[in-house]
């Protein structure tokens, strides 16, 4: 059995690599690191769950702000996000006991780190709107 040591470098390495030092030319080493970011990427990229989770960092909290803020998406459709994202740790499901009942869905702290770490990617959305065919 070998035991693998970290260096204090290689515990603190980003995963992706800087622009100073690329990838190796036969791509990435760890593949755990590959598995964690496609995992990251399909649990964002389903269709509608970014923007459902943009809207709540926004400051939506009821079904018909969601409605409201995520152009597109059907009743049945931001139901069956709302409840994926709740049972994936988030979004926070909250039942006010008032009349009539009111629910209220919030963005946990790994929901909001999520959409947090996803600005990046929408700033370059916002730069290469013709590289995603979206008119200005």
């Amino acid at each position: 059995m070998t035991s693998r040591t970290t260096t204090p470098a290689a515990s603190t390495r980003s995963i992706l690599p800087s622009p100073a030092q690329p990838a190796p030319a036969n791509g990435p080493t760890d593949t755990d690191e590959c598995d964690l970011f496609q995992r990251v990427v399909e649990r964002a990229g389903r269709r509608w769950s970014g923007a459902i989770l943009f809207a709540a960092v926004a400051g939506a909290r009821r079904f018909v702000e969601y409605r409201r803020a995520v152009r597109g998406i059907s009743d049945r459709i931001l139901t069956q996000r709302l409840r994926e994202l709740e049972q994936q740790g988030l979004m926070v499901r909250e039942v006010v006991p008032t009349m009539p009942v009111q629910i209220l869905y919030t963005p946990t702290p790994a929901g909001a780190d999520l959409i947090k770490a996803l600005g990046p990617l929408a700033q370059w959305g916002a730069k290469h709107r013709d590289v995603l065919e979206i008119p200005e």
